[in-house]
């Protein structure tokens, strides 16, 4: 029996991964480099035939319009896509916005890689005025104020993510249905974390590279087995 497969992807570049500045909640659009990624990660994605019945993304557009530009591409266009913000990128405090440099400069390289890399590190967190915004963000309006973050770590992202895995999109591979999920850097590593029962500590070396389509297999009775880039 063939392993069970689906499709994990980050978004292209936007323009703010160009201008290397924290992104997080933002809803920066895609460079032209990053809708380059897209239509190459598509081409990736026809040349393996791959096949798809449903897709899942963020309510952020630089996943979204990833997306649309890979289904448009296979012309699957026409499959339900389910948006969430539980996959959502983390939540980057009050660092959002920021250039990473400048922000290595003020607070030391190794706090900053902290709070890129670990498990538990909680950037600085959010105003009040900022959660006011999201609050007023049509986006988000049927969540409670107090659930919209004003920071997160990958602690707080794994827990949101894996809450969907579980509820949304596990019944659908146990169904065989053929997935694609486009998402961001966090959330995915929030996503491979768990699959892949990966500690920690070990969590920090793993990196998602924007516009890379990710193979994940699963056996027969949906066991994680292996994840790689196509």
């Amino acid at each position: 029996m063939k392993n069970k497969k689906i499709v994990l992807m980050r978004h292209g570049e936007s323009q703010w991964n160009q201008l290397n500045k924290f992104t997080g909640w933002k809803d920066i659009s895609l460079s032209e480099t990053g809708k380059k990624e897209a239509r190459h990660a598509a081409k990736i994605l026809q040349k393996n035939k791959f096949k798809f019945d449903i897709a899942y993304t963020s309510v952020l557009k630089r996943a979204i319009h990833t997306l649309w530009i890979i289904l448009k591409k296979l012309d699957y266009a026409w499959i339900p896509v389910h948006k969430s913000w539980k996959l959502n990128e983390r939540n980057y405090g009050s660092l959002e916005g920021l250039n990473k440099d400048e922000v290595v400069n003020q607070y030391g390289h190794k706090q900053v890689q902290l709070w890129r890399r670990s498990f538990s590190a909680l950037p600085p967190k959010n105003n009040n005025s900022d959660i006011i915004c999201l609050k007023n963000d049509e986006k988000y309006k049927n969540i409670k104020t107090e659930d919209l973050p004003n920071s997160e770590n990958l602690k707080m992202t794994y827990h949101r993510v894996i809450n969907f895995w579980k509820s949304n999109i596990l019944p659908q591979i146990q169904k065989n249905k053929k997935i694609i999920i486009v998402a961001h850097g966090n959330s995915l590593r929030a996503l491979i974390k768990y699959l892949n029962n990966i500690n920690d500590v070990e969590i920090e070396k793993v990196d998602i590279s924007t516009g890379s389509p990710i193979v994940y297999e699963f056996s027969h009775d949906i066991k994680p087995l292996q994840y790689y880039y196509l």
